[in-house]
C-alpha cells in the first residue's frame, strides 16, 4: 500500500485483511497525521518514501520491499468483506506455480445495503518474481505479468473513498507533460477523464476524440473513450454526435448491455418506442457476455433495462409484457417504491 493522512481510513482496510496478509508493507509518502501510529498497531512495516508526483514510482517502490510469494494492492480507503474474505483464504490455498496473476471485481460505488452500483476488475494479485511493474505517473495501472496463468476469482474488493481528487490529477499531468512533452494514448486518456471528472465536457469530448482516432491502443481503453464521449455529448446537448459515440463502440466488438441501455434511452427521449424497445431488448440479451476490465453500471445489467422495457411497453399497449418485465426488475430491486407502484399500477391496468 501506499498512504498519506490515511489516519481515519487506514484501520478499516487493515482490520479488514486481518488474517489473509503474511506482511504488511505500507509505505508512507509524507504524512503529518497518525498514519504511521495506524499501520503499525496492526503490524504494518512501514518505510519512508520521498513523494515525487508519481504514483507508479510509489507503488513500484512498495513491490520492491515485498518479500512474499504473491503481492496484493490495495488503497487505505479499500475494503474486503467477509465473504470476500473467505474467498481470498481459500485462493490463498489454491495458487499454483503456474499463476502469475489474479483479477477480481472492484466495487466503485455502492447502494445503500452494499449492493454494488458500479465495478470493474483489475489485476489484484501478482507473482513477486514475475516483475509485474506500475506504469504512469496518475491513473496508474500494474502491467499484467508476459507469462503464466492468470486467473479471475470472484472475490471483491469494495472501494469506499468519496474524495475528488481531480484537481490534483491535473496538476500531476501537466507536470509530467511538461518533462516528457506529447500527449497521446493513456495519457491523453487521462487527460479527458481528468477533464470530465472536473465537468470540462467540451475539452474532454476532444481529448476523447482523439483518442479514437489513433491508429491503435488498448480496446477497453476505446470502449471507456466511446461512453465518456456519449455522456460528454448528452451534457452539452450534442445529440447525433452521442448516438455516433454509442454506435462507434460497435468497432471494438459486439455490443455490451451498457451501450444498449444508452441507445434504448435515446431512441426513448424522441419517443420511438419501437426502437428503444429493440435496444433494451438487446441489452438484456448479452447482460452475460464478459465486459473486461473496464467499469460498468451493475444496472445496465439487471434491472435497468427490464425497468425500462415495462415504460416502453405500455407506451405501446403491452400492459402483459410491461407486467412482466416490471416483475423482472422487481427480482434485483424488490424494495424499489418506485417499482412497486408500477406493479400496482399494472396489476389494476390488467385486472380492468
Amino acid at each position: 500500500m501506499i498512504v498519506r493522512d490515511e489516519e481515519e481510513t487506514l484501520g478499516g482496510c487493515l482490520a479488514s485483511v486481518q488474517g489473509l496478509a503474511d506482511e504488511i508493507i505500507i509505505v508512507d509518502t509524507g504524512s503529518v497525521d497518525g498514519t504511521r501510529r495506524v499501520a503499525e498497531a496492526y503490524n504494518g512495516r512501514v518505510a519512508a518514501y520521498d513523494w515525487q508526483d508519481d504514483f507508479a514510482a510509489a507503488r513500484n517502490y512498495a513491490f520492491s520491499l515485498a518479500n512474499g510469494t504473491f503481492i496484493l494492492w490495495l488503497d487505505a480507503d479499500d475494503r474486503i468483506a467477509g465473504e470476500d474474505l473467505k474467498k481470498l483464504l481459500a485462493l490463498k490455498r489454491e495458487l499454483t506455480a503456474e499463476v502469475s496473476g489474479v483479477v477480481m471485481p472492484y466495487c466503485l460505488a455502492e447502494d445503500a445495503v452494499g449492493r454494488p452500483l458500479v465495478a470493474d476488475r483489475r489485476l489484484r494479485l501478482v507473482r513477486r518474481e514475475s516483475g509485474c511493474r506500475w506504469s504512469g505517473r496518475v491513473h496508474e495501472y500494474l502491467e499484467f505479468p508476459r507469462k503464466g496463468e492468470i486467473r479471475v476469482w470472484d472475490a471483491m474488493i469494495r472501494h469506499t473513498g468519496r474524495a475528488d481528487h481531480s484537481r490534483r490529477n491535473l496538476r500531476i499531468l501537466r507536470r509530467w507533460i511538461a518533462e516528457e512533452p506529447g500527449v497521446s494514448g493513456r495519457r491523453l486518456l487521462w487527460y479527458a477523464h481528468i477533464c470530465y471528472e472536473r465537468g470540462h465536457y467540451g475539452q474532454a469530448a476532444k481529448g476523447y476524440r482523439k483518442l479514437l482516432l489513433e491508429p491503435s491502443g488498448f480496446r477497453e481503453d476505446r470502449l471507456i473513450a466511446c461512453f465518456r464521449l456519449a455522456d460528454c455529448c448528452r451534457r452539452l446537448g450534442d445529440g447525433r454526435g452521442r448516438l455516433e459515440s454509442l454506435l462507434g463502440s460497435f468497432h471494438y466488438g459486439p455490443p455490451q448491455a451498457d451501450f444498449c441501455c444508452q441507445l434504448g434511452e435515446w431512441f426513448e427521449e424522441r419517443a420511438d418506442w419501437r426502437t428503444a424497445a429493440y435496444w433494451y431488448t438487446q441489452a438484456i440479451a448479452v447482460s452475460g457476455l464478459d465486459t473486461g476490465l473496464r467499469p460498468v453500471a451493475s444496472a445496465a445489467l439487471t434491472w435497468l433495462p427490464h425497468a425500462r422495457l415495462a415504460a416502453v411497453c405500455l407506451r405501446l399497449g403491452d400492459a402483459g409484457a410491461a407486467y412482466r418485465h416490471n416483475e423482472q426488475a422487481l427480482r434485483h430491486l424488490p424494495d424499489d417504491p418506485g417499482l412497486l407502484g408500477n406493479r400496482a399500477r399494472l396489476e389494476a391496468a390488467l385486472r380492468s
